[in-house]
């Protein structure tokens, strides 16, 4: 039996201490990425920020769908993202 240490939690999983809400997965979680345009899967794979292929996808097809070009698509989801980046950047650690 290993000896009770302090700083290591009893809990085996790797979550630490978070608030959290564990969530069990009913697919895998890679799926709707790789189901994404390729341009938008490379912008995200460079993002500064944690997006859902969700979010992305749903900022893309409202860019196409009003006529935007890829490029400009792709132009819309960094200005989005830097203002998303500009609002959050008070409250980022450090």
């Amino acid at each position: 039996m290993r000896p009770n240490n302090p700083s290591r939690p009893n809990n085996p999983s790797n979550y630490g201490q978070t608030r959290l809400k564990k969530r069990t997965r009913t697919q895998d979680p890679m799926h709707p990425y790789d189901r994404l345009p390729k341009p938008l899967r490379q912008w995200m794979a460079q993002a500064a920020r944690p997006w859902s292929p969700a979010s992305c996808l749903r900022l893309w097809r409202r860019a196409l769908s009003e006529g935007a070009s890829v490029d400009t698509a792709l132009n819309r989801l960094d200005r989005t993202e830097r203002a998303l980046l500009a609002r959050d950047g008070p409250h980022l650690p450090g």
